[in-house]
């Protein structure tokens, strides 16, 4: 099982953005946990996912998760603004199980 972690300011965009991904992944008949968390939690969880998403809005924080997820040998992107703001759950989530393969 792939876990995804996603993080945004407070985690309420993200969590909108998990759900759409979600569904996409019932419907692809992928097993995969998808959470969402608010930045100030981000570092607690780098041993427990795969592969992190930064929303958009938080794109400036992603020079220093880079260092922490680089660390565990994971690996981090911001997610696309477009699909981000579309709730394109399937895009986001294909676009993660590349990083994670």
């Amino acid at each position: 099982m792939k876990r995804i972690l996603i993080c945004c300011s407070a985690g309420m965009s993200a969590r909108m953005v998990v759900n759409k991904m979600k569904f996409a992944a019932d419907i692809m008949d992928v097993n995969v946990v998808i959470t969402s968390v608010a930045m100030s939690e981000f570092e607690s969880y780098v041993y427990k996912y795969d592969c992190f998403l930064l929303g958009p809005q938080v794109k400036h924080k992603f020079t220093d998760f880079k260092v922490i997820t680089e660390s565990a040998g994971k690996p981090i992107e911001v997610v696309n603004s477009m699909d981000y703001g579309m709730m394109n759950g399937k895009k986001i989530l294909n676009d993660a199980l590349h990083l994670i393969m």
